[in-house]
Order: C-alpha cells, then structure tokens, then sequence
C-alpha cells in the first residue's frame, strides 16, 4: 500500500513558449485548506487581462496561462500545470498565426508541438 503523501492547491503560470515543465513557474501555493482563498484571489487576478468584452474568459486573450493544480510538490505541480495547460496553448498559439500572421506562434506550434499551421 503506498504511503500517503499531502496534497496541495498550486497556481502555475505557463508562458505561451514553454517546451515542457521546466518553463513552468509555480507562482505560489496554498498551505492548507484554509489558504485556498488567497491562491484562488491571485490565479482570479492574473486571469483578468484574458477576459473579453461579455467578461467571459477568452484563452486566445491570454498572455499566458495560469492554472491551481492540486498535488504533492512542486515538480509535481509543474508536470501537471504543462499538460494541463497544453491544448490552450495550442489553441491560443493557433489563434496567433491566423489572426496575427505570428510567425513566432508558428514556430512554437511546429517545433515544440509538432503542429504545422500556414500563415494565409
């Protein structure tokens, strides 16, 4: 029987460039239950730059993901934050190159998740 390990809530941050959990940054996290507050009013305000005009968040206005993941450490917390986070970053990365033109968006979409998007 495994060993039981205490989970925790941590509010990741993952750059639109990263290549995998080590460009994840764990910004904080929450001692214990009764600290989850204070980690949910920080994930609410980096957050709030990506919301649109009808105030319903919009992840193709994100400058960067942010995410509370719920686990035993901090690498831990970066893995899961990274593979969490990842169809948004492509969704967000897609977004970029046909809206924008974003030839740096292209390059991370085909070189980091192996997607190929033309720019029209």
């Amino acid at each position: 029987m495994a060993a039981f390990q205490e989970k925790f809530f941590y509010l990741c941050q993952i750059p639109l460039s990263a290549e995998g959990a080590t460009d994840v940054q764990v910004i904080t996290h929450a001692e214990d239950s009764n600290d989850f507050p204070r980690v949910f009013q920080e994930y609410e305000g980096r957050r709030k730059h990506a919301f649109n005009e009808e105030d319903l968040y919009s992840v193709i206005r994100a400058d960067e993901i942010n995410l509370i993941v719920r686990t035993t450490t901090p690498e831990a917390a970066k893995v899961q934050a990274f593979e969490e986070a990842t169809p948004e970053l492509i969704t967000n990365l897609q977004h970029r190159v046909m809206q924008s033109k974003d030839k740096n968006a292209q390059s991370i979409l085909k070189d980091v998740h192996g997607i190929e998007v033309e720019i029209k």
